[in-house]
């Protein structure tokens, strides 16, 4: 496939997306350079392959040869690199922009989006896709055992995605199926209100041609009315696809149901109702896609979940350690929800905050969430793409807390909240570290 560009150079190349994308210009021939402000194993990866990376954000790094530089959202305005590739008139794109344009080379391109349940769900998929001789490409955004990473490249009959709303990003792709799992109010730093948010899910609704297909979840169903593409429903016990006898534990099964008739009996390897509605979401836009059943059933049964989400990491004092991305308050209490499904003992959550804004904006959120735990330990929040005004602190969380008769602890290192979990934990309790941040480095001390 000729993309018409020669060398590619990606700022903020280490990120899970950034990095894929990386990759697969990589595999297509093209010269591929970057920059990222820390090392990594993602970073390793793509030098290994024959990417030139430089640890180090510096206007030398964009030479005349570049003929097109991609930039992350993370990155701000005047970053030093973006500046120098406009005085020397380098085309420039977002990540967003640059794979809506990749978009345009395949037949069909799934795009999964919601506040959360993104990568598990498209993960789900994933299992099922290859199990087929779609042959897909697959940009993941975690990474996940069975593609060696977050990316397989396939392909060019169909392509598997996330799709985010930050900054109505995802209104820069072209997907013929669009998986929306839920819409609820994030990104506060952009978006005014959950109407804001709505409207933007309605506009990438929008998007999709009269032949192609909006899997969306039955609650939020309403909102697209006057879209003219074909509408699937999935829910727990409503829509075009649903479940019934729904059994959590010991092993999570259930039967998806297309009207009164039966399509299949699935079992999973990851627990919690939220994987239970993940997957009916997966297995409508499978089956939808003219996939058998037994595939379906074969594909989500061996999926065995991505790394963040989740994962079983260990055990410490006969406690089991699991790390999780949720960020989120309807993530961490779907999370909490199923650690309680599964423990004997006390639910120990060491929690980072993701972003000051998310923090001041869903503040009762946390608070309402954490409390589902019998023991919470907070750190800083992880800035992420934004800079501290000293407006907001972990602190605030835990004050917050004592509406719901709960306490916390405030550690203020790694090392302190890890000494801080080793005194507490016992045999039959499960140890959650928790956020979208770099909080999984705790996970890693305690097992150390």
């Amino acid at each position: 496939m000729n993309y018409n560009f020669n060398h590619i150079y990606f700022i903020g190349i280490g990120g899970i997306s950034m990095s894929a994308l990386a990759e697969i210009m990589l595999e297509e021939g093209i010269m591929v350079s970057g920059s990222d402000r820390s090392d990594s194993k993602i970073i390793r990866k793509l030098q290994t392959s024959g990417a030139n990376i430089y640890l180090k954000h510096d206007s030398n790094n964009i030479s005349n040869d570049i003929d097109l530089v991609v930039y992350t959202s993370a990155i701000s305005d005047d970053n030093p690199e973006l500046l120098r590739a406009r005085d020397l008139n380098i085309k420039i794109m977002g990540r967003a922009e640059f794979l809506g344009a990749v978009m345009k080379n395949y037949n069909h391109v799934i795009c999964v989006s919601g506040t959360h349940g993104k990568t598990t769900t498209t993960g789900m998929l994933s299992s099922v896709l290859i199990e087929t001789d779609l042959a897909p490409t697959i940009f993941l955004g975690g990474e996940m055992d069975s593609l060696g990473g977050n990316l397989l490249h396939g392909s060019y009959e169909l392509l598997l995605t996330e799709a985010c709303e930050y900054k109505r990003n995802f209104l820069k792709f072209n997907p013929t199926m669009e998986v929306v799992l839920n819409i609820e109010a994030d990104h506060l730093d952009y978006y005014t209100d959950l109407n804001d948010i709505e409207s933007a899910f309605v506009e990438y609704a929008e998007k999709l041609p009269e032949d192609g297909h909006l899997i969306v979840n039955e609650a939020y169903n309403h909102l697209f009315d006057s879209i003219k593409c074909n509408i699937v429903t999935f829910g727990l016990d409503k829509g075009t696809y649903y479940a019934r006898n729904i059994k959590l534990v010991p092993e999570p099964s259930y039967t998806l149901m297309h009207g009164d008739e039966k399509v299949a009996e699935i079992k999973l390897k990851v627990y919690g109702e939220h994987n239970i509605l993940n997957s009916i979401a997966a297995g409508a836009a499978c089956l939808t896609l003219g996939i058998m059943p037994e595939t379906v059933f074969n594909g989500l049964f061996n999926f065995k979940g991505t790394h963040r989400r989740y994962e079983y990491k260990g055990v410490l004092n006969g406690a089991v350690v699991i790390d999780d991305y949720a960020h989120h308050p309807s993530e961490m209490k779907a999370t909490l929800k199923t650690a309680h499904s599964l423990a004997e003992g006390k639910i120990i959550t060491v929690f980072q905050p993701h972003t000051y804004t998310r923090t001041i904006k869903l503040l009762d959120g946390f608070a309402e969430a954490l409390a589902m735990s019998d023991e919470v330990i907070l750190v800083d929040i992880y800035a992420a793409r934004e800079k501290n005004t000293g407006v907001i602190h972990s602190k605030d969380i835990i004050n917050k807390m004592e509406a719901y008769s709960k306490g916390g602890i405030y550690a203020e290192s790694f090392q302190e909240a890890a000494d801080l979990v080793r005194s507490i934990a016992k045999k039959g309790d499960i140890v959650i570290t928790m956020g979208a941040g770099n909080v999984v480095d705790i996970a890693d001390l305690l097992l150390r």
